[in-house]
C-alpha cells in the first residue's frame, strides 16, 4: 500500500471508530504524524486528498477539521466524477435513474406535504402547454428534485442530483427531435403529480418508471 493510501486509511479509521467526530479539529500535524506512525509529507498528502472529497476541511490559519460528513456534502464528489462521463455511458446513467427515481417517487407518496404538491402544481402551470425544450428540461430537473426531496432520504436525493447532469443533454436532444416529446413529458408529469396527490405509491412508481424509460428507449433507438 502506498504511504499516502496508508495515511488515508489511518485517518479514516479514526473517523469511523469515533476517535474523530464530525466537527472535530485534527491534532497538530507533527502530533498526528507521530501518533499514526506516518511521515508529515504522507499525512499532508492524505489530508489534501480527504479535503477534496469533503471528509476534511482545511481552514487556513485555523487548522484542519472533520466536516459534518453530511451525505449531500460527501456526494458532491460524485457530481465531479460524473462530469467526466462519455457519451456512450449516458444509457448507463439513465438505467440507474430508472432504478432509483421511481423508488424515491414511491417513497414521496406517503410523505409529501400538501404545500409541496401545490408548489409542484404551480411549477407545471408556469411552464404552460407549449414550453421551449430548454425550459421544459430545466423544469423537469426541478420537478423531480422536489419530489425526491420529499422522499425524506437525503442520500437518495444527493445521488439522483449527481446523476441528473449526464442525462440533461439527451433530454434536450430528445425534445428537439422527437415530435411528441414535450406534450408527452407534460402528460407524464401530471400523471406523477396526480398519483402523489392520491397517495398511490405504486401508481407514482409506475409513472416515474415510464417517464425515465421513455427517454432511455428513445436514446437506444437513436444510437
Amino acid at each position: 500500500m502506498a504511504v499516502t493510501d496508508e495515511a488515508i486509511e489511518k485517518i479514516k479509521g479514526m473517523i469511523v471508530s469515533g476517535a474523530l467526530a464530525p466537527g472535530d479539529r485534527l491534532p497538530k500535524e507533527s502530533e498526528l504524524a507521530a501518533e499514526l506512525g506516518l511521515s508529515r509529507n504522507s499525512l499532508r498528502e492524505a489530508v489534501r486528498a480527504l479535503s477534496l472529497i469533503r471528509i476534511l476541511d482545511v481552514r487556513q490559519g485555523d487548522g484542519t477539521y472533520v466536516t459534518s460528513l453530511d451525505p449531500q456534502l460527501l456526494l458532491e464528489a460524485l457530481s465531479f466524477v460524473v462530469d467526466f462521463h462519455r457519451d456512450d455511458t449516458v444509457l448507463e446513467f439513465l438505467a440507474v435513474r430508472r432504478i432509483l427515481e421511481p423508488a424515491a417517487t414511491a417513497m414521496a407518496a406517503s410523505r409529501i406535504e400538501e404545500d409541496q404538491l401545490d408548489a409542484l402544481d404551480a411549477q407545471l402551470d408556469a411552464l404552460g402547454p407549449d414550453p421551449s425544450v430548454e425550459a421544459l428540461v430545466a423544469g423537469d430537473l426541478e420537478f423531480h428534485r422536489g419530489i425526491v426531496q420529499a422522499s425524506g432520504n437525503s442520500v437518495l436525493c444527493s445521488l439522483l442530483d449527481g446523476l441528473s447532469g449526464p442525462t440533461t443533454r439527451a433530454r434536450v436532444w430528445r425534445g428537439l427531435t422527437q415530435e411528441d416529446a414535450v406534450s408527452r413529458t407534460l402528460h407524464e408529469h401530471r400523471a406523477i403529480l396526480s398519483a402523489l396527490r392520491d397517495r398511490d405509491a405504486e401508481a407514482a412508481r409506475s409513472w416515474a418508471t415510464v417517464h425515465v424509460a421513455s427517454v432511455e428507449q428513445w436514446l437506444r433507438s437513436s444510437l
